[in-house]
């Protein structure tokens, strides 16, 4: 894994590279962070927008840890999204990174959107996390509205406008229902700039990056709630030929046990991860994917320092 460029890194580079094209007198740009407690849905709206699987997605919390980059291209704008970790409270170094990840893309952005959860409302932490922001700078979302009535939706909005958010949008992530509202709003507030990304590309992180957060997510999806948290994948080898990419992959847990349940009987459990990793594997490249995967255990490995560097999860 690679660590990601912040907003100030891309604009720097861009300058520097002189890559510029020709597009109209008045095209905007801008970037925007999506921020929120976890589980509230920030991954799920990213891949709605874009319009394609930028992040992976799971029902627990915590699955985003690190800073994603997600590019909408339209004819007069081009809006760079940064979906962040959910704030939490943390109790490992890993899970102090992911909140210093999420506060840190605030500070770059053009426009902070945060999301709240219809169903289960304007929580303690949210209420935090609203007074940290800039409020001229904010737009809250509350998703999932497909799920609750018209009436809480209402109270949750006055509740939102009460603690100073003055622009509330409400939507469904999972349906991109009101998406393209908020979309309009967000493109109304950038500012004249060039385009940052050419028109075609979506996400500027590394396929080896993306690799590794695909079989992470078929891990959070196939074992139960307490190993996947504890899992860290690193990619060893990653091979491209003409009709072949050759990849080995490296799945660090923290106990003995929790290598047993990953491998599974017979090894049937590794072999799952595997094969539904290797479909999405083979989306991705759009060739055909041979996949190694190795368990080792690391004990307590979310707070080694060395560790979390080497997996890419450093400032």
């Amino acid at each position: 894994m690679t660590e990601n460029n912040t907003s100030l890194d891309i604009i720097d580079a861009f300058f520097a590279n002189e890559k510029k094209t020709s597009l109209p007198p008045d095209h905007k740009s801008g970037f925007v962070a999506i921020l929120g407690s976890p589980n509230v849905g920030k991954s799920t709206l990213l891949n709605a927008i874009i319009g394609e699987k930028i992040a992976i997605v799971t029902d627990k919390a915590q699955t985003t840890r690190n800073r994603i980059v997600g590019i909408l291209t339209k004819e007069n704008y081009q809006i760079v999204f940064l979906d962040t970790p959910g704030i939490h409270d943390p109790k490992t170094k890993l899970g102090k990174y992911m909140v210093k990840t999420a506060y840190s893309a605030e500070k770059d952005v053009d426009i902070t959107l945060m999301l709240v959860d219809a169903k289960i409302g304007i929580r303690e932490r949210d209420r935090e996390i609203i007074s940290k922001l800039d409020k001229s700078r904010l737009i809250v979302a509350i998703n999932k509205a497909d799920i609750v009535s018209k009436e809480i939706l209402a109270k949750h909005k006055m509740l939102l406008e009460s603690l100073g958010v003055e622009t509330v949008f409400i939507i469904s992530a999972k349906y991109s229902e009101g998406l393209p509202n908020l979309e309009r709003e967000l493109a109304r507030r950038l500012m004249p700039g060039p385009q940052f990304y050419p028109a075609d590309m979506h996400t500027d992180m590394p396929e080896r990056f993306i690799a590794s957060e695909l079989i992470r997510e078929k891990m959070l999806l196939n074992l139960r709630d307490e190993i996947p948290h504890g899992v860290g994948i690193e990619i060893e080898k990653y091979e491209e030929k003409e009709n072949l990419t050759n990849i080995g992959a490296v799945i660090y847990c923290e106990r003995n046990s929790h290598k047993g349940i990953i491998i599974g009987k017979k090894g049937a459990m590794l072999k799952k991860i595997g094969m539904e990793s290797r479909r999405d594997l083979e989306m991705m490249t759009g060739t055909k994917v041979f996949l190694e995967l190795y368990v080792r255990v690391k004990e307590d490995w979310r707070n080694s320092t060395l560790m979390l560097g080497s997996l890419g999860y450093k400032d």
